[in-house]
């Protein structure tokens, strides 16, 4: 049995969301994989907290919440610092430099990316950071195809963006492989 547990942790407005429901469409839709998918909001929609759970599996999946995330993304420093100590041991901490300064030591691998600053130098648009983490995600870890990823967007984005999240899922991609072990 195959099955990744994974927490996406921000705040409102970051796309932490969104990107978690890319990810678990692309699995169900476009890989043949059992995934859920659920959130949780803090107290305002933009700038509150927000958390995302994740499971994807090759099996059926009786409850939908991580408890012990395999990966845990953090893209605020309240996020890193209310879900580090949960990263189930051996597993993979993702956080962007700019917004995380980590300094806990986790049982796992913690893998930092200057994410945003790299989207805003090369696409000048913070509104593709999340597809750009999502991107990173994948360039590390392979759980899904960037193809299936694409497919999901194309479905969920206005045509005249596509091609924009085309390209910060691919920057993405391209700084996560660098990190692949």
């Amino acid at each position: 049995m195959i099955r990744t547990r994974l927490v996406f942790s921000g705040s409102g407005g970051q796309g932490v969301i969104t990107a978690a429901i890319i990810l678990a469409e692309a699995a169900v839709i476009h890989e043949g994989m059992h995934a859920t998918q659920s959130q949780t909001y803090g107290a305002a929609a933009r700038g509150g907290a927000t958390r995302s759970d994740v499971i994807l599996s090759d099996t059926e999946i009786d409850f939908p919440e991580v408890t012990q995330p395999n990966i845990l993304v953090c893209l605020t420093q309240e996020a890193y610092t209310s879900f580090s100590p949960i990263i189930r041991p051996g597993g993979l901490l993702l956080t962007d430099s700019r917004f995380v300064t980590t300094f806990k030591k986790v049982d796992g691998r913690q893998i930092e990316l200057p994410v945003y600053e790299t989207v805003m130098e090369k696409i000048g648009k913070p509104i593709v950071f999340n597809i750009s983490v999502l991107g990173a995600l994948i360039g590390i870890t392979d759980l899904i195809k960037p193809a299936s990823i694409m497919e999901v967007i194309k479905a969920r984005v206005p045509r005249d963006f596509v091609e924009m999240n085309n390209r910060a899922l691919e920057l993405g991609i391209s700084m996560g492989a660098k990190c692949k072990q």
